[in-house]
């Protein structure tokens, strides 16, 4: 199972990070339209994932009650006519997000610029555990240190505990 470290901070504003980014060279890598679908499962969350005319299946856990938000996922992607339908039809979709995410990447890290429809804008780390001897944390707070975060702002949720929260 794959690992990586995240951090999730709402923002007014891209402007500010972009500059950041911008001053330390970190290229904007593309542009992803994704919709997440979010099923009622009750060992951790399970996604399905609509991107730019893709389809992949995610489930993954992260304890929200820890110090580092460490998430452990699986990945596996998705043919066939309308697999959005088709899981509609034997699972229960707990909520949607949709999104506008700008990414950049750093090393491990990507950087997510999302325009998350009904919610705003966040700003989002995931640095990604290549191997066991990684020193995740370090890149991590590089990161962090480099865009000059306020970790007091960090949300310790997904996308889907606001969106049901919201509703």
């Amino acid at each position: 199972m794959a690992k990586n470290l995240e951090l999730k901070v709402k923002i007014s504003s891209f402007d500010d990070i972009k500059a950041r980014l911008g001053k330390i060279r970190i290229a904007h890598e593309t542009t992803l339209n994704q919709k997440d679908i979010y099923y009622k499962w009750n060992n951790g969350l399970l996604k399905l994932r609509a991107e730019n005319g893709e389809c992949h299946l995610i489930k993954y856990h992260r304890d929200e009650s820890k110090e580092k938000r460490f998430s452990n996922y699986q990945i596996i992607q998705l043919s066939g006519e309308d697999p959005e339908n088709y899981l509609s039809e034997i699972l229960s979709i707990e909520a949607v997000v949709e999104k506008k995410r700008e990414l950049f990447i750093y090393k491990n890290t990507r950087i997510h610029l999302d325009e998350v429809k009904n919610l705003g804008k966040f700003l989002e780390l995931e640095t990604v555990m290549v191997s066991e001897d990684q020193d995740v944390e370090s890149e991590f707070n590089e990161v962090i240190e480099l865009l000059d975060l306020d970790l007091n702002d960090e949300l310790r949720c997904s996308y889907r505990d606001l969106v049901i929260g919201k509703s």
